[in-house]
């Protein structure tokens, strides 16, 4: 590791991230790239790209559509790993295939809306409430806040009755049922804080904020930012992916005996911030 690294403070430290948004459309490609922008350090690089995957849907609201992305998000986080690209975000709140794209990753850290949203609730309050889209949702979500632990801070799940391709269509009614739904999360439910349950969710938090008077994270500022920081630290304290024991990645050796990865990296859109 370069010695300059240990005395830069963090922000001087240029890292790169990647965002993906696993869909094959680059619907919400420039409005994320716009709002990274307007939140990344000065020297942090950041390109936002979308799959190749045609036909595609346009959510993931459903297991079925989510498991159509798991091989595209593992091939893109192995490309990561050989461009040497600091971070990769998989900008979905179900957080698809992170521990499958984190296996291959190799010194690309791997980050996810939900993980990194539920970390930063951890330490501004001790109950929390997920603002999701509709009752579809809870059971799966549910069980991914059971096995990052955070079971037990959870006040509710609150559905907006809303599907993804809904949200930006009508931000002032979006905006409104998102504060109807965390008022009664605060005031019923016992909730300190608010999660909002998806990725375009993004754009409503300052306002919900300070309506409601508590911390609300905006999973895509979160994630983020959370890539933003570990790459930066990767950078200056060599605080890479493990890879032993769980962590182990599959041997170059064996990738190419069994023939893997040799198409073309499935990105579609690609847009440099």
């Amino acid at each position: 590791m370069d010695s300059s690294m240990l005395t830069a403070e963090p922000h001087d430290i240029p890292v790169s991230i990647r965002w993906l948004n696993p869909i094959g459309f680059a619907t919400f490609d420039k409005p994320i790239a716009q709002l990274l922008h307007s939140i990344k350090q000065p020297s942090t690089q950041v390109e936002v790209v979308s799959f190749d995957l045609q036909p595609s849907p346009t959510h993931l609201e459903y297991r079925a559509y989510e498991a159509l992305t798991y091989e595209r998000t593992v091939r893109i986080a192995r490309d990561c790993a050989q461009q040497d690209i600091d971070a990769l975000v998989i900008g979905c709140f179900y957080d698809p295939a992170l521990q499958d794209a984190r296996e291959i990753s190799g010194n690309s850290l791997v980050i996810a809306p939900c993980q990194a949203s539920l970390q930063v609730v951890a330490n501004l309050a001790n109950r929390f409430s997920i603002i999701v889209g509709r009752n579809k949702w809870i059971e799966q979500m549910r069980a991914k806040v059971r096995d990052y632990g955070a079971a037990d801070q959870l006040a509710s799940m609150r559905p907006l009755g809303m599907g993804v391709d809904e949200f930006q269509r009508d931000p002032a009614l979006t905006r409104r049922r998102i504060i109807e739904q965390a008022r009664l999360a605060v005031e019923e439910d016992g909730a300190e804080a608010i999660v909002l349950g998806c990725t375009i969710e993004f754009g409503f938090f300052e306002q919900v904020q300070q309506e409601i008077g508590v911390p609300v994270i905006d999973p895509v500022v979160a994630a983020f930012k959370q890539a933003e920081s570990l790459a930066a630290m990767k950078r200056r304290f060599g605080w890479s992916p493990s890879r032993v024991g769980s962590c182990e990645s599959p041997s170059e050796a064996e990738i190419k005996t069994f023939g893997l990865f040799q198409s073309p990296v499935p990105i579609g859109n690609r847009i440099k911030v």
